[in-house]
């Protein structure tokens, strides 16, 4: 029996939207296979969770969701998506906003994440998801310059 566990076949994502939208899905729904059908059959993929330690490989990023999934999935919307494209690498710098409701009642938290997707045999996967702590209330600010138009 193999230590590591496969995640079973995905639908061949046509771009890097789509495998970034199956992606959030599956944290909104806490749907650990769902998840892991999005990255790649690699075992250099990498994840670091807001504050964590960097998970490396498969079986500790599924772990690493499992932990997260206990309570059910995540609230979680993409925002401020900035992308970068070449024919087989996509890298997108984001701000997720996280709805958070207690007894105090509901919060907005922001987590500003990189997530970077390769175009593999099966479609476009995603190889690292970098999330960093954002702040609590409004979204975070983006600072530069706005990309210029070439006509």
């Amino acid at each position: 029996m193999s230590l590591r566990q496969k995640p079973p076949p995905a639908a061949l994502m046509a771009s890097p939207e789509d495998t970034e939208a199956q992606f959030y899905e599956a944290l909104q729904q806490g749907d650990i296979d769902r998840l892991m059908a999005v990255w790649a059959d690699d075992d250099e993929i990498a994840c670091v969770h807001p504050g964590g330690p960097r998970l490396v490989g498969a079986a500790a990023i599924r772990a690493g969701f499992e932990n997260i999934f206990a309570t059910g999935g995540i609230p979680v919307i993409p925002e401020q998506v900035h992308r970068l494209h070449t024919m087989t690498a996509a890298v997108h710098h984001l701000a997720e906003r996280i709805t958070i409701t207690s007894a105090e009642g509901t919060q907005t938290a922001w987590v500003l994440a990189t997530n970077v997707f390769l175009k593999t045999e099966q479609g476009w996967r995603l190889v690292v998801h970098h999330a960093s702590p954002g702040s609590v209330g409004e979204p975070p600010p983006v600072m530069g310059e706005p990309p210029s138009l070439l006509h």
